[in-house]
């Protein structure tokens, strides 16, 4: 196994937003905590909480979205004293990046003066980066091991691993470590919960019962990983070349002619059947300069992982006046640690994947044109509206499990289906298939003509019989069940919301979500 150093920082989003040390924040993706500060940690808010139960521990916590191309904008002058080390640093993600120990540790003297020489650098250049004194805890850290997931958990805990006890070393720590939560979930409901008894399973069974995911976990929890996919000669057609000419200075010039790149290096590899889990993206000026970075996948890169990856290098070396000297000329995309697509199916004819895979890549080209939110995706989520419950976020990104108030995140293309437990005041089943942005005014009234209202304690005084909605005449109500009440933010006078909802069936064939607020009612929803 290859000598790795691993060089990171547990939490960059945070410390990349140059907060002060005292102050209380945590970025948010999907309403969901990535990463939190020193001084919020101190309450308890740790990653994976919903921002609900967060801003409850500290309400006056600062809220943060989730931008990853923002990171790895902050992320290129790191990777840029790094590669002052070592001529070739592989990125895993924006935080965290992996270079050869071999060459580095014979030069400096060892492998530990190796590791705080580069923690030592990487801190000067975060105290420039930064206007505001860095946390003890968010320092730079730096590890070495066999490999660059044993080494990414060894710079966890800033050690050097002696060569050869890679699998000791990762062998008690538990499988959550391998970033793979439901895979990691399905393991402990099957007994195993830690590296090494995963290890020590048959590999031809783990392939059998856990698929090319599994597999990678397997090759990672033995210490394993320097390739992630079975080698196989890289095609010498593969690399994707783009001139742009006039040069491109703009992210959005640049990106266009990247994502053209990204979507045909995706194609060429469908085609042949293959996968990568590296990729080297280089960038050269008008005048020769020319820059190279790898970067690295935790498994085979999907097209929207490629594109993702091109668009935040352009925008880190297009934001860093010193990265290049003029405008990018010229774009190049080099697959490395090339293997066989495993789990690909041949459709009839010969064609090769399936309707799902072309809409991915089609949505992957609208982002092209429109940027990463012009394509998003719907995914359930905890509410009392009907329309509180469906929130969306950009297509590729990755999307929380539909479970409320439970960890394990996944994939917008693999998402773990659970059952949503129920939520405080939200209306029992079934859902409306309609839910209305803004509500629309209606009519209720009793037998009498008398409109229906609501007592204190949410009981209604007298029965609905004709309910008249915005555009339409009276019609005769066959059937309701209600009040449902909802009191809201009721320690926010601002933003207090008191309300009771009914659910009636009109005699028209139509079934509404009707609320009373303010003596004003208000049709929400409207069901199928």
């Amino acid at each position: 196994m290859t000598r790795t150093v691993a060089v990171g920082c547990p939490r960059w989003p945070i410390v990349a937003l140059d907060l002060p040390p005292d102050v209380p924040a945590a970025v948010f993706f999907a309403n969901r905590v990535v990463c939190a500060s020193p001084e919020a940690m101190v309450y308890g808010i740790r990653r994976g909480m919903r921002r609900r139960e967060a801003q409850a521990r500290r309400p006056d916590m600062e809220v943060i979205a989730h931008d990853p191309a923002r990171d790895a904008r902050t992320f290129e002058r790191i990777v840029t004293v790094v590669e002052s080390f070592a001529p070739r640093v592989e990125i895993v993600r924006p935080g965290l990046c992996v270079l050869a120990a071999k060459g580095p540790a014979r030069y400096f003297g060892g492998e530990e003066e190796l590791r705080e020489r580069i923690a030592a650098a990487v801190d000067e250049e975060i105290a420039a980066m930064r206007s505001n004194e860095l946390h003890l805890d968010d320092r730079t850290r730096v590890g070495v091991a066999d490999g660059p997931f044993a080494a990414e958990l060894a710079a966890m805990r800033g050690i050097v691993v002696t060569p050869g006890t890679s699998p000791s070393f990762l062998a008690p720590l538990p499988t959550v470590v391998l970033d793979q939560p439901a895979l990691a979930d399905l393991l402990g409901r099957l007994g195993i919960r830690t590296l090494g008894e995963l290890a020590a399973l048959d590999t031809a069974r783990v392939v059998a019962r856990f698929g090319s995911a599994g597999e990678i976990a397997h090759r990672r929890a033995r210490g394993d990983d320097a390739r992630l996919l079975e080698p196989r000669p890289i095609p010498p057609d593969l690399t994707v070349t783009r001139e742009l000419d006039p040069p491109a200075n703009r992210i959005d010039i640049a990106m266009f002619a990247g994502k053209a790149a990204a979507d045909e290096l995706s194609a060429k590899l469908h085609e042949l059947g293959l996968a990568c889990a590296r990729i080297a993206i280089t960038a050269q000026t008008a005048h020769g300069e020319e820059r190279t970075r790898v970067w690295r996948y935790s498994a085979a890169f999907t097209p929207a992982a490629i594109a993702e990856r091109v668009r935040w290098q352009l925008e880190g070396w297009l934001h860093d006046d010193r990265a290049l000297s003029g405008g990018i000329a010229l774009l190049r995309l080099v697959p490395e640690d090339v293997g066989p697509a495993t789990g690909m199916r041949v459709g009839l004819w010969g064609r090769r994947g399936d309707v799902s895979d072309r809409v991915r890549r089609a949505i992957a080209r609208v982002q092209g044109l429109l940027g990463p939110r012009g394509a998003q995706q719907a995914t359930l989520s905890g509410g009392r509206h009907p329309s509180e419950q469906v929130t969306t976020v950009a297509w590729g990104d990755p999307v929380e499990a539909q479970r409320p108030g439970l960890p394990g995140d996944t994939t917008a293309h693999g998402p773990v289906e659970v059952e949503m437990p129920p939520w405080p005041g939200r209306l029992p089943a079934p859902s409306p298939s309609l839910a209305f942005e803004d509500a629309r005014s209606a009519e209720v009234v009793d037998g009498n003509g008398v409109s229906v209202g609501v007592s204190g304690r949410f009981a209604a005084k007298s029965s609905p019989a004709r309910v008249r909605l915005k555009g339409n005449g009276w019609r005769d109500v066959v059937a309701w069940a209600g009040p449902w009440p909802v009191d809201e933010k009721w320690w926010d006078e601002s933003a207090h919301r008191r309300r009771a909802r009914f659910q009636i069936a009109l005699a028209d064939g139509t079934a509404h979500l009707l609320s009373l607020e303010e003596g004003r009612w208000q049709l929400e929803a409207t069901y199928d």
